[in-house]
């Protein structure tokens, strides 16, 4: 059996039924499509250049690959609606883990900064 294929499967399926919640995927170019995702909002900090931490949250969605077959994989600056809270978000950063999913880092649409 395929190494991506058994995490997929046993791994990643059940984790997104679980944990997962509804989102419309809104790709740069072409039609938006229904995923799911693991969405939060995770803080973290953020040191100015004043030596100061200001702690502040990072919007991150967990996606599992395998729902992007027959569409193109996330990019920067695509965009994903969450269909629970109505919130739209820019993607800022795609981190693939290497076993079939990818952490998704999140901006405001149109925000160039963290």
């Amino acid at each position: 059996m395929d190494w991506d294929d058994m995490v997929d499967a046993r791994i990643l399926t059940p984790l997104q039924r679980t944990f997962g919640t509804a989102i419309t995927y809104i790709p740069a170019s072409g039609a938006s499509f229904p995923i799911s995702g693991i969405y939060d909002k995770a803080f973290f900090g953020v040191d100015p250049t004043n030596g100061e931490t200001v702690v502040t949250n990072q919007p991150t969605v967990g996606v599992q690959l395998s729902q992007f077959e027959g569409y193109a994989e996330p990019l920067q600056g695509d965009q994903l609606t969450i269909v629970k809270t109505g919130e739209t978000w820019e993607v800022r950063e795609v981190h693939p883990d290497g076993h079939g999913a990818a952490r998704l880092m999140l901006n405001i649409p149109g925000q160039t900064d963290v």
